[in-house]
C-alpha cells in the first residue's frame, strides 16, 4: 500500500479519509483533521470492513486511517483492504490490542503506523504529519536522474557455505546504508531463510505469483512484497514441503522485470537447483556473486558452475567470494584453490561463529548485527564490488590463474606429503570424500 519506492501521485484523489468505530476516537480526530486543512466529513463512522466496502466503489485517498478494533483477524482484513486500495495509499491503523508482534506484522504488511486507543490529539497529529510527509518529501531520483538497475544473483556452490547470509546482508546494505530502493527475491521456495534473517513472516506473495503468473504487475508487486525497511522489500515463501514446485519459471522472469521497473537494486538468493532448472533466470542478471569455501567438494562445484556460467550467462560479471575462511584449517589453501578453478578469489570473508549466533539472536542480518567485525567488512567489500562492477570500476573480471595443481581434481595432489628429514606429514589431512 504505502510503498516508499513508488509513492502514488495525488491526482484527483482525496487527501484524507478515516473510518473509526467509536465516537470518542472521531471526536479526537476531527479537530486534528480540520487543523491540517482536511474536511471533517471525511471522518466516517465504521471500522475496517466499512472502509473496504466504501473503497471498493470509490477511489482511495492518499492517507487512510482505519480502525481494527472490530476485526477478528487484522492481518487478513488488511490484505482485503490492500485489494481495494490504489498504489501509494498511506495507511494508518488504529486498534485496542497492545502487542508488539501484531505491530511488527502490520508494519511488515505495508501499514505506515499503528496507533493504540484511546487516541490523543498529539498522537494523531504526529502520525498524520508523518504520513503526509511521504507525499511532500523530495524525490531524489527525479532530481538526480535514474541510475541503471542492478540485478545481482547470489549462488552458493554448496549447501551451508553462507550464500543466503550474504544475500540478505547485501540487500540490507544496499537499502539501509546506500539508500537504494532494493528488492530481494528468495527463490528457495520451501526452505528459504530470507524472511527469517530479516525477522519477517514470508507471506504468500511468492507462492501466489507462482500459481498465477498472469497477475504479476506493478500493483501486485506493491501489495505482495513485505517491507523490511524504508528501502527494502522482500518476496519469499515457505511452501509446504509436501507440495512440489510446479512452474516453468515464467513467474520468476516476470517478477525480475517488475523489479527493474520499481527498484534500483535486485538481490536474488538463487539456489543451485533453481539455476539448473530455470537458466532463463540469469538472462538479465548483471552480476553473479558465487559463494564458495576452501573445500574439495566446493572447489569441484565452483569449477562446474563457472563453466556453466561461461556457457549460459557470459554477459554476467562473476565475483568469487570465499566464505567462512579459517586460517590454517582449510582443506585446500587459497593458492591451490585458485589454481584449480583457474580464477582468482576476489574476496575472502573470515569465519565468525559468534557473530553468526549474534545476528540470529537479534533477528537482524549479519551485516546489521555485526557491523564492526572483519566478516561484516568482507561483506561490505562484496557490496562495494557489486556497485563498482556495475559502474565500470574495479569489478570482478576473471583472471586466468596458473596451471591447475589439482588437474581438474587429481585427488592425489591433495594428499599429505612426507617430510623426509623429519619422517612425518607436513600437513594434517582428514578423510577425503571423493564422491
Amino acid at each position: 500500500m504505502n510503498a516508499p519506492w513508488k509513492a502514488g501521485s495525488q491526482g484527483n484523489r482525496d487527501m484524507f479519509a478515516a473510518y473509526l468505530c467509536d465516537e470518542a476516537s472521531l471526536d479526537v480526530l476531527r479537530p486534528v483533521a480540520i487543523e491540517m486543512g482536511w474536511q471533517p466529513e471525511k471522518c466516517n463512522k465504521g471500522g475496517l470492513r466499512n472502509a473496504v466496502q466504501s473503497l471498493s466503489i470509490t477511489s482511495s485517498p492518499n492517507i487512510l486511517m482505519v480502525d481494527l478494533s472490530e476485526s477478528g483477524d487484522p492481518l487478513n482484513d488488511i490484505n482485503a483492504l490492500a485489494e481495494v486500495c490504489e498504489p501509494g495509499t498511506v495507511v494508518v491503523a488504529v486498534g485496542q490490542v497492545n502487542d508488539v508482534r501484531l505491530y511488527r506484522d502490520l508494519i511488515a504488511s505495508g501499514i505506515h503506523d499503528y496507533l493504540l486507543k484511546p487516541l490523543s490529539p498529539a498522537q494523531v497529529r504526529d502520525a498524520l504529519s508523518q504520513a503526509q510527509a511521504v507525499f511532500t518529501q523530495p524525490k531524489h531520483q527525479e532530481a538526480g536522474g535514474t541510475r541503471p538497475h542492478v540485478t545481482a544473483a547470489v549462488i552458493g556452490t554448496r549447501g551451508g557455505v553462507g550464500a543466503s547470509t550474504i544475500a540478505t546482508s547485501l540487500a540490507w546494505l544496499f537499502s539501509a546504508e546506500d539508500k537504494r530502493p532494493t528488492a530481494m527475491l528468495d527463490l528457495d521456495i520451501h526452505f528459504g531463510t530470507g524472511a527469517l534473517a530479516l525477522d519477517l513472516e514470508p507471506g504468500r506473495g511468492l507462492t501466489d505469483a507462482i500459481e498465477n503468473p498472469s497477475r504479476i504487475d506493478g500493483l501486485f508487486i506493491e501489495r505482495a512484497m513485505i517491507r523490511a525497511n524504508d528501502n527494502l522489500a522482500l518476496l519469499s515463501a515457505e511452501a509446504p514441503i509436501n507440495s512440489p514446485l510446479m512452474t516453468d519459471g515464467a513467474a520468476f522472469v516476470q517478477l525480475e522485470e517488475e523489479f527493474r521497473q520499481a527498484f534500483e537494486m535486485t538481490v536474488i538468493d538463487l539456489p543451485r537447483n533453481m539455476l539448473i532448472n530455470f537458466p532463463q533466470l540469469l538472462a538479465d542478471v548483471n552480476i553473479v556473486v558465487l559463494v564458495t569455501e576452501y573445500t574439495l567438494a566446493s572447489a569441484r562445484d565452483t569449477i562446474r558452475i563457472l563453466s556453466w556460467l561461461k556457457s549460459n550467462a557470459s554477459h554476467a560479471q562473476v565475483i568469487v567470494v570465499a566464505n567462512k575462511v579459517q586460517s590454517g584449517v582449510a582443506e585446500i589453501s587459497k593458492a591451490d584453490f585458485e589454481a584449480s578453478i583457474e580464477t582468482s578469489v576476489q574476496i575472502s570473508i573470515p569465519y565468525d561463529a559468534r557473530a553468526a549466533s549474534n545476528c540470529a539472536k537479534l533477528g537482524q542480518t549479519f551485516s546489521e548485527a555485526n557491523s564492526s567485525t572483519k566478516a561484516a567488512a568482507g561483506i561490505r567489500e562484496v557490496a562495494d564490488t557489486v556497485l563498482g562492477a556495475n559502474e565500470g570500476e574495479d569489478g570482478a573480471a576473471r583472471k586466468p590463474a596458473k596451471a591447475s595443481l589439482l588437474g581438474k581434481f587429481d585427488i592425489k595432489s591433495m594428499l599429505p606429503k612426507k617430510d623426509k628429514s623429519k619422517g612425518k606429514a607436513t600437513a594434517d589431512a582428514g578423510p577425503v570424500d571423493a564422491d
